[in-house]
């Protein structure tokens, strides 16, 4: 459990963090590697985990999965009912022997050649056909794809993150964007991490100094908001 912000020294003395303003128009739900290889109990780096035979890691973290993809598809209808972006980040290398990856992409032994089944979006949160979807090949969507320039071209000044894992891609995704000027928020139940404690380490790293924290609950309401501001304009 994460000390309340009063109680946190790493936080408490610093002044109050802005909260998001969610609108029409400069908005976008950032989806982290929720593809086969990161997020599926029986692919990729689940069925690894188990076959080094951690498998009360793979238990926790397939528990984990069953409460963020609910949480996950919740964002994406929300976004979408908002007329709000839902943009899709996955590992895939361009070639099938993978000799395009980044260089510490190769030495984690990370892997998804296209055309595989571990490239491929889990279902029940598959991109709409205009959807953006961005491949990578480095923990950082920002450092391996144009996001940022896209983002700027789309007028997008707001960005939602969730997915996986937390310690990693996502956390890279938040610090990232939040120093090239975004406003970031990171939605804690609908990230995940192998580690549950390294899960919450992450948060607390994130929470009030590169993104505001919220809850899936938190995030749909502020949706919601925005469709009311935008009926009212």
């Amino acid at each position: 459990m994460l000390p309340t912000r009063a109680d946190d020294p790493y936080i408490a003395w610093r002044p109050p963090f802005p909260d998001l303003d969610l609108r029409v128009g400069n908005s976008a739900l950032l989806v982290v590697d929720m593809q086969y290889r990161s997020a599926h109990p029986d692919h990729g780096m689940a069925l690894r985990l188990r076959a080094a035979g951690f498998e009360d890691a793979y238990r926790d973290y397939v528990s984990r999965l069953r409460l963020i993809v609910p949480n996950i598809s919740r964002l994406q209808t929300a976004f979408r009912d908002a007329d709000m972006e839902v943009i899709h980040v996955r590992i895939r290398s361009m070639t099938p022997d993978g000799r395009d990856r980044g260089r510490l992409h190769k030495k984690l032994g990370h892997s998804a050649p296209p055309s595989s089944m571990e490239t491929e979006i889990l279902a029940e949160l598959a991109p709409l056909p205009n959807e953006l979807v961005f491949d990578k090949t480095s923990g950082s969507v920002f450092c391996a794809t144009n996001l940022q320039w896209v983002l700027r071209n789309m007028g997008i000044e707001n960005l939602v993150v969730c997915g996986v894992v937390t310690t990693g891609c996502v956390h890279t995704a938040v610090t990232d964007g939040a120093d090239l000027g975004f406003h970031v928020g990171l939605v804690e139940d609908a990230c995940g991490a192998i580690v549950p404690a390294m899960h919450d380490a992450s948060v607390r790293v994130l929470r009030d100094v590169y993104a505001k924290v919220m809850s899936t609950d938190e995030a749909v309401a502020r949706c919601a908001a925005a469709i009311t501001a935008k009926a009212i304009v």
